[in-house]
Order: structure tokens, then C-alpha cells, then sequence
């Protein structure tokens, strides 16, 4: 509810999310409340953390300043992606958002590796904690900031869909934990001569460490470019399939350059005895429209089918029943007959989910499976198959 009435607050015409210029006032808000929360986090826990000798107080109070550090990039991130499409980088510059994203991850995992080293000499050389009231319940205070900042990122990221304010939503929840345990361990120290202060400070930097991995590793796989949003993927395949005359699609291909700079292939079949112009201008119309609704760039290739030779269509489906027996075996497509009598060629592109085969299975081991599985049956045939990745 607050993050609503703030946004409200601020952007106007807030719901326009495909709008540049909309999606970067996001943005630059969800960092400048960052920086200003961070920043007051910071100078409190610092204070606290000198005036009290608590390293753990300290390394929650640097952590905070990498988080400030962290919204200062993410900005930079934001307004840097949205610049126009040039010569050089004809698709935008949406991927430097994901740049961003990783510098904040690495950022993370200094800060990390910096106190693991300064918790561990307060470990060998232990220094008394002192308990007080009011700091303790300063600690309570950043506790509920950092998890409503959390909450807001995460609100805004989903709605940008910013792979960097996301980064930013898991490091806050990330401090939520640690500061729990800073003031856990500051209230201990109250009725222990332990160091438990040093230990709880030693969890801590390993816990922000491994959460500056986890995003590393999140960003990585963006810029490397991962297996595109499955509810994406279903929402192209069936609106292609919506528009009339399409019987099937296959090789669907998405390429992704940033949030609204995503383009996507696709084969549609059609049927081959229809008027090749009227075919064309229903996959002019999909592309048109779908690329409008979905907010990308989509190309639609045309695979023209035979439906009236019954032979090809009868030979198509008992092929496909057979190769059901092969379990990395998705789907077959582009199915047809080339040649005579008993000098036949089954021409087919096979999609194989490779996750489900053996690391020796090649794509010529592959063919060599599938055309003696066919011959086992139908002699006479010849399969010549065009072995096809799943990129979606």
C-alpha cells in the first residue's frame, strides 16, 4: 500500500510501463530511495557500532553503504539502457542494465570479504560490547526500513521487470537476516562475556558474501542469455496459432537485448494449397499485432504443408507414434516424402530435449538411433533428419 501511494506520489501516468521514459522514472525513484535510506541506515549503525565497539554493528552499517553504492549503479544501470538504438548497438542498450546488476553483485560480495576478515581478527583479539537502549532499538528501526525497501524494489522490479532492482530487493531482504542477527547478538551481549558479537558478524559476512554469488550468478546467465519466460513462450505459440489457416508452430527463437527489446522467431505452418498472397497477409497481421501486444519484435517464417497427399499424413503419424518410444523425442516437423516405389526419403526435423540423453549421444548418434528405430519397420525407407535444439 505505501509503495503504491509513493509511486502515485511521484510518476504520473504510472501504469504506461512501456513507456521509456515512465520505466526510468521508476527507476530513478526506486534509487533514490535507496541511496537516502541507506545512507541514513549507514550513519546510525556507524555511530552506533563506534560508540558501542560492535563489529558486527559496523560491517550491518558498510553494508549499508554498499547498498547505497549499489542504488547509485542501478540509476546509472537504468538511464544508460534507455538510451535510443545507434549504429553500433542496433538493438538498444538494454543489456547494460544487466552490466549494472552485476557491478552491484560484485559490490556485495566485497563488502563480504571485508568483514569476514574483520570479524575474524575481532574473533582471535575479542573487544567488549556495550549494551544500549536506544541503539538497540535504532537497529529495530533499520530492520523495518530495510524490509519495506526490500518489499518496494521487489514491487517495482516485477513491474519494470529490472533484473537490477531485483538484484537490489534480494540484498535488502539479505539485510533484513543480517541486521536480525546484529541486534540479536547486540542483545546478548548483555548477559554473555561470549564473543558471540564476532561470530554473529563472521555469519553475516558469509551470508552476504554467498548472496553477492547468487546474484553474480543471476546476471551471468542474463548477459549468456537464458531459456527465455516460459509464460512469454506460451503466449507467442498460441497467438500465432489463434490466426486462421495456422496449423502448427515449431522453432521458436528468443533473443533477448532488455526489458522491450526482445525479438522472437517462429515457424507457422500452413496449408500448401491455399493462396500463397492471403497466407502472407495473415502472417503479416500476426506479426503486427502480436509484436504490438507482447511488446516485441516477432518474425513469422511460413512452412507450407501438403495436407492432401494421405500418404505423407498417414506416414507422419505412424512415425511419430514410433518415435514416442524415444524419450528425448519432443516433437517432429517439416515432414515429407521425397521419391518413388521403394527408393523413399523421409526428409524431418526432429526436436530432441538433450538434458534427457547420455553426454556420448551426438546429433549423428541421434540420426543413427532414430533412422534404425524407422528402418526397423519400414524397410524401404531413408530418413534424412535435421536434429533441432529446444531454444524455448
Amino acid at each position: 500500500m505505501i509503495s503504491k501511494l509513493v509511486i502515485n506520489f511521484f510518476i504520473k501516468d504510472n501504469e504506461n510501463i512501456n513507456d521509456e521514459n515512465i520505466r526510468k522514472r521508476y527507476g530513478q525513484l526506486a534509487g533514490i530511495i535507496g541511496i537516502v535510506s541507506n545512507l541514513f541506515l549507514f550513519l546510525f549503525k556507524f555511530i552506533i557500532g563506534f560508540v558501542t565497539a560492535s563489529v558486527s554493528v559496523t560491517a550491518d552499517a558498510f553494508n549499508n553503504l554498499s547498498d547505497m553504492a549499489s542504488s547509485v549503479v542501478t540509476i546509472i544501470g537504468i538511464n544508460l539502457s534507455s538510451l535510443p538504438p545507434d549504429k553500433e548497438h542496433p538493438f538498444g542498450h538494454g543489456r547494460i542494465e544487466y552490466i549494472s546488476a552485476f557491478i552491484v553483485s560484485f559490490l556485495v560480495m566485497l563488502v563480504g570479504i571485508q568483514f569476514m576478515k574483520t570479524s575474524f581478527q575481532r574473533l582471535i583479539n575479542p573487544v567488549e560490547v556495550k549494551f544500549n537502549i536506544i541503539p538497540f532499538v535504532i537497529l529495530l528501526v533499520s530492520i523495518a526500513v530495510k524490509f519495506w525497501l526490500s518489499r518496494f524494489n521487489k514491487y517495482v522490479g516485477l513491474k519494470i521487470k529490472s533484473t537490477a532492482l531485483e538484484a537490489s530487493s534480494m540484498d535488502a531482504l539479505g539485510d533484513v537476516f543480517t541486521s536480525s542477527c546484529v541486534t540479536l547478538s547486540f542483545l546478548l551481549s548483555n548477559f554473555t562475556q561470549f564473543p558471540i558479537d564476532s561470530i554473529v558478524g563472521l555469519i553475516i559476512s558469509v551470508v552476504i558474501f554467498y548472496q553477492g554469488f547468487l546474484l553474480v550468478k543471476k546476471t551471468v546467465d542474463s548477459l549468456l542469455g537464458e531459456s527465455p519466460d516460459p509464460d512469454l513462450v506460451k503466449k507467442i505459440q498460441e497467438g500465432v496459432m489463434s490466426y486462421n489457416k495456422i496449423m502448427g508452430v515449431h522453432d521458436l527463437i528468443i533473443h533477448n537485448y532488455g526489458v522491450g527489446r526482445v525479438i522472437a522467431s517462429i515457424h507457422a505452418e500452413v496449408p500448401a494449397n491455399v493462396d500463397i498472397i492471403y497466407l502472407h497477409e495473415i502472417i503479416d497481421l500476426a506479426e503486427r499485432e502480436l509484436s504490438q501486444k507482447l511488446n516485441i519484435s516477432l518474425v513469422i517464417h511460413m512452412d507450407p504443408l501438403n495436407v492432401e497427399d494421405s500418404e505423407v499424413n498417414s506416414t507422419k503419424e505412424e512415425i511419430w507414434e514410433l518415435l514416442k518410444q524415444k524419450n528425448y523425442v519432443i516433437s517432429i516437423h517439416d515432414f515429407r516424402i521425397v521419391g518413388k516405389g521403394k527408393r523413399k526419403n523421409l526428409i524431418f526435423d526432429v526436436v530432441v530435449d538433450f538434458s534427457l540423453l547420455d553426454k556420448s549421444m551426438d546429433e549423428e548418434k541421434i540420426r543413427d538411433d532414430i533412422n534404425n528405430l524407422v528402418k526397423g519397420i519400414y524397410e524401404e525407407y531413408e530418413c534424412i533428419i535435421n536434429v533441432d535444439r529446444m531454444y524455448s
